[in-house]
């Protein structure tokens, strides 16, 4: 099977969609000096290679009111649980991520809340699903670093 191989007029489509999906076409193309048929051929190609897979909105939370973010180590009784649970934690809306990992937890999760107490009320709930043993919490102070275009760029160097 042929791999598909980005050029540089790809990565700067990527990029500019990267920072935002809602960009019209016709702005992508005045600003790579192409034809919006161009672009939008090469993002149909990319979409049909698997490459671009649908558009993100980004949320504000914290203008929402949820600034507060925990993360949860979630302890299983059992591995042979992990769908459950994973099914139990998608009924918490405030669980926004979850992964399943392997090393000192079965899952980890980034909680959103109002605050402390509203995180409590969240971490209990996780603490009553069925299979859960128990839960480590860290809270995070601030976001640092929330970067797609950084490894986006990495990955561009290594092609």
């Amino acid at each position: 099977m042929k791999k598909f191989v980005l050029d540089e007029i790809d990565h700067q489509i990527l990029d500019i969609l990267i920072e935002n999906a809602r960009t019209p076409f016709t702005d992508i193309a005045k600003k790579l000096l192409v034809s919006a048929g161009t672009i939008h051929v090469r993002v149909k190609k990319m979409e049909d290679e698997g490459i671009i897979q649908g558009s993100t909105l980004t949320l504000n939370y914290e203008k929402m009111g949820y600034s507060f973010i925990a993360h949860v180590g979630v302890f299983l009784e059992k591995t042979s649980m992990t769908q459950s649970v994973i099914e139990n934690l998608r009924k918490i809306p405030n669980v926004t991520v979850a992964y399943v990992v392997a090393g000192v937890y079965n899952i980890f999760c980034k909680v959103r809340a109002k605050g402390t107490n509203d995180a409590k009320d969240i971490i209990y709930a996780i603490d009553e699903i069925p299979g859960v043993n128990r839960t480590e919490t860290t809270i995070a102070l601030e976001e640092s670093i929330n970067d797609k275009k950084r490894m986006m760029h990495a990955i561009f160097k290594e092609l």
